[in-house]
């Protein structure tokens, strides 16, 4: 009896750094991002090795957190272009395996506006990542609007990561923020992007938010508890609605508790398979894999390998 070969995932949430890029924020005075224990390495070699062993078909590269803007616009300007044009190279290698995510220098919002054009329409990038706040600025804040409506018009992919809150040595008690305060500034942001509008105004936006949505599956309700009291527009669709037409992947732990959660909140229609590596060290986003094969599958006939692979086929070629 031969066996059949597990469905490749498609891996939105993979990462890549670059000496350059460690050595700027080395420069800046970011030893230890996020509070994390220091940066990790990354190359060509090691993460296509990470896909094999993890039946891994394809990985869309992005910088993490804390991005690219250490304080000044004109160096974040010339700090993404670098980072997306070495992005973009790995993608052009090997287009079959990498795609790309090009950073932009927020919160410098004209840079920003100017770097989205040159990846997309120079390089051809597969979208955008964004931090889930930039230099304590989240993504409603009207300043940003212009960028919203450019890439609203494009139809772009709007990979938002999640990164340290503003005074975040104050709430993190000394423990790396990704393990609780990246999930509290999804949520953070995400309200932000629909209290003021954004999720509504500019639909063609394809949002994709990490991690399950961190908070989110626990908080819609609350949220749209509060959105009567703050009195939005009656005929609104509901936070539910609008977060069900958001994208988020599973990176992190996202068995047996919290996919399960996302799934009660809003479906897994819009769900993507996330590795988080090179963040996430090897062995244990293999771990991950084997978890992820291990859970209790969505239906007799379909796999979690299947349903993301089959959703990120639709969120990257939403006219076929």
């Amino acid at each position: 009896m031969t066996s059949t070969a597990p469905t490749g995932l498609v891996d939105v949430h993979a990462h890549f750094v670059t000496e350059g890029y460690v050595a700027a924020a080395r420069a800046a005075g970011v030893e230890h991002p996020d509070g994390m224990p220091g940066w990790p390495d990354w190359s060509v070699e090691r993460h296509l090795d990470l896909m094999d062993r993890g039946s891994i078909a394809k990985s869309y590269l992005s910088i993490s957190s804390p991005g690219v803007h250490f304080g000044e616009d004109a160096a974040a300007r010339t700090l993404a272009r670098e980072v997306n044009e070495f992005g973009a190279g790995v993608r052009a290698g090997d287009p079959g395996r990498f795609g790309h995510f090009a950073s932009l220098p927020l919160p410098d919002v004209e840079g920003s506006l100017a770097e989205a054009a040159h990846a997309l329409d120079v390089l051809g990038a597969d979208g955008v990542t964004v931090e889930s706040n930039h230099h304590g600025v989240y993504l409603g804040d009207p300043r940003f609007e212009p960028l919203w409506a450019d890439l609203d018009r494009r139809g772009a992919v709007v990979f938002v990561h999640p990164t340290s809150p503003p005074n975040a040595d104050a709430v993190s008690l000394g423990r790396p923020r990704p393990m609780l305060e990246f999930l509290f500034d999804t949520a953070r942001t995400a309200s932000d992007l629909l209290f003021r509008g954004v999720l509504a105004r500019y639909p063609g936006i394809r949002w994709i938010l990490t991690h399950g949505g961190g908070a989110l599956p626990l908080l819609a309700d609350r949220m749209e508890l509060f959105r009567g009291l703050l009195g939005g527009p009656a005929d609104a669709p509901s936070t539910v609605e609008q977060l069900g037409r958001v994208w988020y992947d599973m990176a992190g732990t996202p068995f047996p508790r919290q996919i399960p959660a996302l799934d009660a909140a809003f479906g897994t229609e819009r769900l993507l398979y996330g590795s988080d590596d090179c963040w996430t060290p090897a062995e244990a986003a293999l771990a991950q894999v084997r978890s992820v094969d291990a859970a209790r599958q969505p239906s007799a006939d379909d796999t979690w390998r299947d349903l993301t692979t089959r959703n990120a086929g639709r969120l990257f070629t939403p006219d076929a």
